[in-house]
């Protein structure tokens, strides 16, 4: 049960879908941001995008945004499931490129604070040939995240379950994005 009354049965609307009907006018602008930062025109893939905010989650442990977003990375890579695990238990180990593995030590130094992006991890990311845009990009999903995982966690609202609860909705956002959720009627 979440500290406040939200209106809806969590159980039917769990994690960040019950705050967003429940204020509608935040929801808008909180969904039309992860509509941009991870679905947008970008030369990081989406599965890829979805993949830091599922390992910015997991860093941050937050259930629900953790195990969603790597329902909805791993319906965008050809890896699936396996891969976001790996990636969330130790991207230095897990198959990804370089560039990608030096952008998640960028976006999990954002997770502990910002403060964190060293000079050192950014010329390691251009060492590897991130470009200056997913480098920013990249430090925006993984601020937005944290920022999107306090929100849930800090409303003490309820997790779907596990990962594989949430790959009806991976379905809907990867077909239809973030959107169809500011209209009041969630695709969870």
């Amino acid at each position: 049960m979440s500290h406040i009354e939200l209106g809806v049965d969590e159980t039917l609307f769990p994690g960040i879908i019950g705050p967003l009907l429940f204020r509608p006018l935040t929801a808008k602008p909180l969904l039309e941001l992860a509509e941009t930062l991870l679905r947008g025109e970008n030369t990081l893939s989406r599965g890829d995008r979805e993949l830091i905010s599922a390992y910015v989650s997991s860093r941050n442990e937050c259930e629900f945004c953790a195990d969603s977003h790597a329902a909805f990375a791993a319906a965008q890579l050809d890896q699936g499931m396996p891969l976001v695990l790996q990636v969330q238990a130790d991207p230095d180990r897990a198959p990804i490129t370089p560039k990608l593995a030096s952008l998640l030590r960028i976006a999990g130094a954002v997770a502990e604070s910002g403060r964190r992006v060293t000079t050192e991890l950014v010329e390691g990311a251009r060492g590897q040939g991130a470009t200056d845009e997913e480098i920013h990009d990249t430090v925006l999903i993984a601020a937005a995240f944290c920022m999107y995982n306090r929100y849930v966690d800090g409303l003490g609202t309820l997790p779907a379950g596990r990962a594989q609860d949430y790959v009806e909705v991976a379905e809907a956002i990867v077909a239809d994005g973030y959107m169809p959720l500011a209209g009041g009627t969630p695709s969870a």
